[in-house]
């Protein structure tokens, strides 16, 4: 039974006893899981997942509601379930995540809040600490009512996208009705994100074209970009940095010319509306980022997931569909650049695993405590094997040999390796590769005659 619990909990932490006169060491987890996803806290299993039990179930649970009604505050919803395996005893807490957040731990006059970071329970750092305020009181970062006024902004780009994709235009009404303003006229935060100056430094987008694999090739990066402004206007930004830094082949088939894309274009925009959508704008010093590499588009975005989950590839249970943002997200829903329900996921994996044909998946997703990062396969990119790297490498030289000979018909074997700086061995080895596969020809003798590139 133990170990059913354990596989089916999302998360979890093991006391081997119950302290009571230093509580804190366990009411953390409280805490923490009432500030997230829930779990269950086992007390008689020690650090290394060995059942130990407990003497005295009943006084243990009773200390156990007891310390938490006195030091949780708000109070927690919890069950107190005791279960026996192999005749020995154990409590489990599970406790349910809380609507009345943040879930403070209180002792000597202080009061910090927690959260699960992996399997440790961390104080909450200020800006998750704000976003678990706004939600205790049922609100959102983008519904906040600021002082900035609608008619000392400009909202041109915004309308403008509004009416191509809607055809209708909005009104004065539509930016009350729509929450991005109040009947005096004050933006909430979803206003402001949308107006076209850059009235919030951090809503920024980082795009950045890398050379090669990683950060940190030679060549580093070939192209780079900041877009900052109206939320808008910055995903329109971000996609044509997207679509100028990637490339598309294409092949003869009997019915035309066949496209052969690297990504999947809606994949690609699902990627990146989602993390403008869904970020955490209560973390000030973060921004969205957009690295693109030889084999892959890596699109991170600021905050852990609103639901609280955390996994790296792909999660293994169904993903809440919660909005963080919901203001935002209705008013891109509307703009027909998302949908409301959420198949982010599923339209970002079919999308992209469509181009490669192959019944794998090419798309990660990983959901830490401070990011979320999509990761999506070049469908176009090939890895460079040895046999490739000399396979280029000979093509190279070929190439080099051919330039020469037109530059100098009269050129010698130790000229041509000086020139492509190798040995005068490898020239003569392509040279009579060349002179086989009828590209090169030798007028006269050996050593007075002159080279003809034929073709």
């Amino acid at each position: 039974m133990l170990y059913k619990l354990i596989s089916e909990c999302s998360d979890y932490d093991f006391k081997e006893q119950l302290e009571v006169n230093k509580p804190k060491s366990w009411l953390k987890s409280i805490s923490a899981f009432s500030n997230g996803i829930g779990g269950i806290l086992f007390f008689g299993i020690n650090d290394k997942n060995k059942l130990v039990g407990i003497d005295n179930p009943q006084y243990v649970s009773d200390k156990i509601s007891e310390i938490i009604n006195s030091k949780i505050s708000p109070t927690p919803t919890f069950l107190l379930e005791p279960y026996q395996e192999n005749g020995v005893t154990f409590i489990a807490v599970r406790v349910m995540p809380g609507p009345s957040t943040p879930y403070y731990y209180s002792s000597s006059g202080v009061k910090e809040a927690y959260i699960r970071s992996g399997n440790q329970s961390i104080i909450a750092p200020r800006h998750i600490l704000e976003e678990l305020i706004l939600k205790g009181q049922n609100k959102t970062y983008d519904s906040i009512v600021t002082s900035y006024l609608k008619d000392d902004y400009s909202f041109s780009f915004f309308e403008a996208t509004f009416f191509e994709k809607t055809f209708t235009r909005i009104t004065e009404k539509d930016y009350t009705s729509f929450s991005l303003m109040t009947e005096d006229k004050h933006l909430t935060n979803a206003g402001v994100l949308l107006a076209d100056q850059n009235i919030y430094r951090h809503n920024r987008v980082f795009c950045t074209r890398w050379n090669g694999l990683n950060k940190t090739s030679l060549e580093e990066a070939s192209n780079d970009a900041e877009y900052s402004g109206g939320l808008v206007k910055i995903l329109d930004s971000t996609l044509n940095f997207i679509k100028l830094n990637t490339k598309k082949r294409w092949k003869k088939a009997p019915e035309g010319r066949i496209e052969m894309p690297e990504y999947d274009e809606v994949a690609v925009r699902e990627a990146v509306v989602n993390a403008i959508i869904h970020r955490q704008y209560t973390n000030v010093g973060s921004e969205v980022t957009v690295d693109i590499y030889d084999d892959r588009i890596e699109v991170t975005s600021p905050g852990p997931m609103a639901s609280g989950l955390i996994f790296n590839g792909e999660p293994t249970v169904n993903v809440p569909s919660i909005r963080r943002n919901p203001i935002i997200a209705d008013v891109f829903a509307r703009m027909r650049f998302m949908e409301r329900r959420g198949s982010g996921f599923d339209k970002i994996k079919n999308g992209t695993n469509r181009l490669f044909a192959d019944n794998n998946n090419h798309v990660k997703f990983i959901a830490s405590e401070t990011f979320f990062r999509v990761i999506i396969e070049n469908a176009n990119y090939k890895k460079k094997t040895k046999n490739n790297k000399v396979r280029e490498r000979g093509k190279e030289i070929s190439n080099q040999i051919l330039e020469q000979i037109q530059k100098d018909p009269k050129i010698t074997v130790i000229d041509l390796a000086a020139a492509t700086k190798t040995t005068e061995k490898t020239i003569r080895y392509y040279i009579n590769k060349l002179r086989k596969g009828g590209i090169i020809t030798r007028q006269g003798s050996n050593k007075f005659g002159t080279w003809k590139v034929i073709k």
